[in-house]
């Protein structure tokens, strides 16, 4: 899990990015204390309905 400050995290966000898709988790700092954890998105699992 790679920790940045605000200031990073705004200058190099498309990068950020790129390592989210591919899986890795991000925190983002402010005075070197978490403030949030960016986790790559996934999709729900798909519910089905038994018809009788």
């Amino acid at each position: 899990m790679q920790q940045v400050n605000i200031h990073e995290a705004k200058t190099r966000f498309s990068r950020l990015l790129e390592k989210i898709e591919s899986g890795e988790d991000i925190v983002i700092t402010r005075h070197g204390k978490p403030i949030v954890r960016l986790i790559p998105f996934e999709e729900p699992a798909i519910k089905r309905k038994l018809v009788a």
